[in-house]
């Protein structure tokens, strides 16, 4: 008969795998984020099928192309490791963390609005009310608010959680303290979104915005040892966004 001292452990987290050079992550991030970018931009402005289409619609033909490129080469990346997505946390969905994205919509939000204060209060010549270039103008009827819909809450989240939260995080982890990993992921995620100023020039906004964002969003990564918790929150703070902008027409 088995003894205590002979029972297995309790269970873990899970340990990441990851069996890539960490900067060759970071530099594969970084490569795919602007090729899929640039490529998209081109397939739209060459192919006659997307050219023909509405403003709304080549947007959308853009990011679908871009996402599709980006997610395209990070399963193709994993392979190349014998590895699945389930590597960097796309794990079989839990009812828990549906219940912890949800739950961490009011704390991002809090946080957001007192670093804000901070932040505007220390540099009071930030603006705060920079609009944020989307791309899409003019969205009147059904298909075109589908098509935003799609663009703006369910690619983005799903495709920035694989490639940022999961891939890039877990690849910092390895190559850097767990704090360290986590502001550079956070950081190098609210760089991204500064060209969203367009001409008006860099948007800090949004560049605060995501950095807060990105920490709550690697915590439930932390906390639910996936990326659903974080997809979850990370989609409804685009759909709230969506449906002030474009369902009640709110700038």
């Amino acid at each position: 008969m088995s003894n205590a001292s002979s029972k297995e452990p309790a269970p873990t987290k899970s340990v990441m795998k990851t069996p890539w050079n960490p900067w060759l992550g970071l530099l594969f991030v970084v490569v795919v984020f602007y090729t899929a970018q640039i490529t998209g931009g081109l397939l739209v402005s060459i192919v006659p099928s997307f050219r023909d289409f509405d403003s709304v619609g080549a947007q959308f033909a853009f990011i679908l192309a871009a996402e599709s490129l980006s997610i395209g080469a990070l399963y193709l990346f994993l392979r190349r490791y014998k590895l699945g997505f389930a590597a960097i946390g796309l794990r079989k969905p839990k009812w828990s963390d549906l219940g912890y994205g949800l739950m961490s919509v009011p704390v991002y939000f809090l946080i957001y609005v007192v670093t804000v204060a901070v932040v505007t209060h220390l540099i009071p010549g930030l603006d705060i009310h920079q609009e944020q270039q989307l791309g899409f103008d003019d969205v009147k009827g059904a298909l075109p608010l589908i098509l935003t819909f799609i663009s703006l809450v369910v690619l983005p989240p799903l495709t920035e959680e694989l490639l940022v939260r999961g891939f890039l995080y877990s690849s910092l982890k390895k190559a850097m303290p767990l704090v360290a990993a986590v502001i550079t992921t956070s950081a190098l995620f609210a760089i991204a979104h500064l060209p969203e100023g367009g001409a008006a020039g860099p948007l800090y906004i949004a560049a605060i915005d995501t950095f807060i964002l990105s920490l709550v969003l690697i915590y439930l990564r932390e906390k639910t040892d996936g990326l659903w918790a974080s997809i979850t929150l990370h989609a409804v703070k685009n759909g709230i966004a969506f449906t002030v902008l474009f369902i009640f027409h709110v700038s």
